[in-house]
């Protein structure tokens, strides 16, 4: 049986930024909190037939802006979720947290109401850069979260941090690294902004670095990283030994996770095979007032052969580990011969190379992540695709 977690999705934050694609909404008004909270459990109550039981391993806040949710809200809803399912007694409950929203004593707040591990989302050290981005906080705020984070206890945490911002170079790159390896977190994201369909910045595109110089940040701040004891284990994710995000790892290890909140997903395989994948009504107050009917449902998708070897190959192609075949049959049910042909060429390609367990993508098939997980395209699709 493959692992399961869960995903809560808290939709709201102070002021959405330019760049964000998420189901992001700005706050208008006192934040519901009592009520979505009740919200949140009808949900996981209509999910629990397909949970079937199953230990949950981690659990993740994201949104929006989870720390505007008090520790008292996040603990009422842990403790629903113990009643319905059983949580590891080691499990990972991450919270994503704004600098902008931290007060003092907050995240100790957190830390009793059962988050083990914080993901703080700092985005770069830069005053200018981080009014460009629309961050709502400073750079001393975002030094005093990390420093609250460790006098909480809560030593297990992320930084988040973007590159090839508007008019970057790589000086500041590099400055920004520095800075976050200084504050001492287990865990680093460090990833490349993207203009995303559906945003401000996608409307009206900032002047960003070229190609060829978001390249040469990439590689500098890897080796800055490296340096500085943090290893990449996956595409943007870089941790000290032994604190690799679990949560994120059960995504990509192609694992199983419920998802309650508005625009949540899921996904799960049953016990006979079949993979279904699920999402919920996007906009909070529809999600609210259908929470624990059918209704809640905003899609359900059954995902079956080649989609189904595409999709794993999607998500385990992004990790530096390797994988084998009997990884992929029992993630999938399926044959590995279902992936055999696109692994020859990329193995031809040198997007792949061959282990003692199977294979593992390149520092090649990482800078071209895409054009490798394109050669698992169903054959449908690549044709669509380009013929579109």
């Amino acid at each position: 049986m493959l692992p399961l977690s869960l995903y809560v999705h808290l939709p709201w934050c102070v002021r959405k930024c330019p760049y964000c694609d998420f189901n992001s909404h700005g706050l208008k008004g006192a934040l519901p909190e009592y009520a979505y909270v009740d919200a949140l459990l009808k949900d996981l109550d209509q999910d629990l037939p397909r949970a079937g039981g199953r230990e949950i391993q981690t659990v993740f806040f994201g949104g929006g802006t989870p720390s505007l949710f008090s520790a008292s809200s996040l603990s009422r809803l842990l403790q629903g979720v113990r009643q319905r399912l059983p949580l590891a007694a080691d499990a990972e409950i991450t919270l994503e947290a704004n600098p902008g929203t931290v007060e003092v004593g907050r995240f100790a707040g957190y830390r009793e109401a059962g988050i083990t591990r914080l993901s703080i989302g700092v985005q770069s050290f830069d005053p200018l850069k981080l009014e460009v981005l629309g961050r709502i906080h400073s750079v001393d705020e975002a030094r005093h979260a990390a420093a609250e984070a460790q006098a909480a206890g809560l030593r297990n945490f992320n930084l988040d941090l973007m590159y090839a911002l508007p008019r970057q170079g790589l000086e500041e790159a590099c400055h920004d690294v520095a800075e976050a390896v200084a504050l001492g977190p287990s865990h680093l994201s460090h990833y490349q902004l993207t203009l995303e369909p559906n945003t401000l910045f996608h409307a009206h595109p900032p002047a960003l670095p070229d190609d060829d110089s978001a390249w040469e940040m990439q590689l500098k701040c890897q080796e800055l990283l490296a340096q500085h004891g943090y290893a990449q284990y996956e595409v943007s994710a870089y941790a000290q030994p032994g604190q690799e995000c679990r949560h994120n790892l059960n995504y990509w290890r192609f694992g199983d996770y419920l998802g309650i909140g508005a625009g949540a997903h899921g996904k799960l395989t049953d016990s006979s095979g079949p993979v279904t994948r699920l999402w919920k009504m996007k906009h909070p107050e529809a999600y609210m007032a259908s929470a624990g009917t059918p209704a809640v449902l905003g899609g359900v998708n059954a995902v079956e052969g080649q989609d189904l070897a595409f999709e794993y190959m999607l998500n385990r192609l992004r990790l530096t580990a390797g994988f084998g075949a009997e990884e992929f049959e029992a993630a999938t049910g399926l044959p590995a011969a279902a992936i055999l042909r696109p692994i020859e060429q990329a193995l031809e390609l040198k997007l792949l190379e061959t282990t003692l367990e199977g294979w593992r993508t390149t520092p090649r098939g990482r800078a071209c992540l895409n054009d490798l997980q394109g050669l698992f395209l169903p054959v449908e699709s690549a044709s669509r695709r380009v013929s579109a």
